[in-house]
């Protein structure tokens, strides 16, 4: 059952500075090895600077509501106990997870009776914010305007959309990133040699430690977690002879995950990658997902797995299967909102989905032609009829001149020339005849007909433009009269 706040507390009252920042010995590593100043934080260097808002509200030089948005693992908790632990502020701690409106309320009433009592400000830290209801956020709302708490809330959801907009407009909004490699393995060396760690009892092998940086996914609260079970095995099996090194078969098995051969920034990276797109292409459903795992196993950033994914809707599945782009958005916009690892199974969905789609490549023939003829210098004039006809003059220039509303006539399409001379009959698109494209190719092949000019008068009607209902395709009418001069 979790507490009712973040660091065990049993009342609303705040806990002294020690006890949140001082952990015993028998502390978990990643705890013991947290961060004693904003100096000692490593990563989110966008935020440490001189006179930013987080080493202002850590060292109390204002009282400024904030909002801390993060992956996990990447400081949020940690500057909630720096915050604790540098000034005599009151601070209260409290979990989303476990919280409620009454719990707020009393933490708020204790707050205000302080102030008046002792003048002491008092900190509020709610982790997982996002996970309080409508209601519970607007209890905030008046202490954090007139400033009887402080609000320090995290969350690892985006909070334009899980949090209030009246609670964020009154607060400060750090986003902070996730930790890079490099930033993760200084984490773990200093871990390695600080008296608060290991303090150099355990070596870590070149290969042992690119598994746990790979295997951290940038959370250092997970690196340091499989650091302590690698090494608590290393220490265990040792038999007192020599330097007890952690090595990546101790790696491996106290984590029970496999080291993937996977470079993020080599042979590896591109090689599996390539692999998920050519077997998406494919419609290896089954190749496509082992190559996805792969990725997501070895730590790959999981947003240029979903950059990928939209590429491909559009690149090899085009109008073939015109959701495929709007399921690959759908996947990285719910990456961004849930974070990993919940969100593998968002992604899982859009390349089963665009594996098993019909693939067509037209979309990408039809815009490298277009641009090809571009670069090549075939621009040419905006056909008169195209101009602009708003500004005053435009008239006299004529244009607009002879320009045929195409919502006047009941087929919603006449012919007219669209293109300039240098292009007129170039077909860029060519639809395929699979999946949902076939529909788009027939009805194509009667709207280019009717925009030349080049449909006999006496061509038989088939089915409609639309695709669906009667036929309303007749012979093209003559001109008539412009129904456009004024530039509709």
């Amino acid at each position: 059952m979790e507490p009712a706040s973040l660091f065990d507390l049993g009342t609303p009252a705040a806990p002294s500075a020690s006890e949140l920042t001082e952990p015993d010995e028998h502390a978990p590593l990643a705890v013991r090895m947290r961060p004693r100043s904003v100096d000692e934080l490593v990563g989110q260097e966008h935020l440490r600077a001189p006179g930013a808002p987080l080493r202002r509200l850590v060292e109390g030089d204002a009282p400024l509501s904030v909002i801390l948005w993060g992956p996990p693992g990447s400081g949020k908790t940690t500057i909630a106990h720096l915050v604790a632990g540098s000034t005599n502020r009151r601070f209260v701690a409290l979990s989303a997870l476990s919280s409620g409106v009454k719990e707020v309320r009393e933490v708020i009433a204790a707050a205000r009776a302080d102030r008046r009592r002792s003048g002491a400000p008092t900190v509020l830290f709610i982790d997982e914010v996002h996970r309080f209801t409508k209601t519970q956020q607007d209890s905030l709302l008046a202490a954090v305007e007139d400033r009887t708490v402080t609000l320090l809330a995290a969350t690892t959801e985006n909070p334009y959309f899980s949090v209030v907009s009246p609670l964020l407009s009154r607060c400060v909004l750090l986003t902070l990133e996730q930790l890079g490699p490099e930033t993760v393995r200084e984490v773990l060396r200093r871990a390695l040699t600080d008296e608060r760690g290991l303090a150099g009892r355990v070596g870590l092998s070149d290969e042992a430690e690119e598994h746990l940086v790979r295997l951290s996914g940038g959370d250092a609260r997970k690196a340091l977690t499989a650091l302590e079970a690698a090494a608590g095995s290393a220490l265990a099996t040792a038999d007192g002879d020599g330097p007890v090194v952690v090595d990546l078969a101790t790696a491996e098995a106290a984590v029970d995950t496999a080291a993937v051969r996977y470079d993020r920034a080599g042979d590896g990276h591109y090689d599996i990658s390539s692999a998920l797109i050519k077997s998406l292409r494919g419609s290896d459903v089954d190749a496509a997902l082992h190559w996805f795992a792969r990725m997501v196993v070895a730590g790959e950033d999981p947003r240029f797995i979903a950059r990928r994914l939209i590429i491909f809707a559009s690149e090899d599945v085009g109008m073939a299967d015109p959701t495929a782009l709007q399921v690959a958005v759908a996947a990285a916009e719910a990456l961004d909102r849930v974070g990993l690892p919940e969100a593998r199974l968002n992604l899982g969905q859009a390349v089963v989905h665009l594996a098993t789609a019909p693939k067509s490549n037209s979309v990408t023939t039809a815009v490298s032609a277009a641009l090809d003829d571009v670069r090549a210098g075939r621009t040419g004039m905006v056909p008169r009829g195209l101009r602009d006809a708003h500004y005053a003059g435009a008239r006299g220039l004529g244009h607009g001149t002879g320009y045929r509303y195409p919502h006047d006539d009941p087929r919603g399409v006449v012919t007219q020339q669209y293109a300039p001379d240098e292009t007129v009959g170039r077909d860029y698109y060519v639809p395929k005849r699979l999946g949902a494209e076939r529909a788009v190719a027939d009805r194509l092949d009667r709207i280019r007909q009717i925009v030349r000019g080049t449909r006999p008068a006496s061509a038989a009607p088939s089915t409609s433009l639309s695709g669906t209902g009667p036929d309303n395709d007749s012979p093209e009418p003559d001109a008539g009269p412009d129904t456009g001069s004024d530039g509709r």
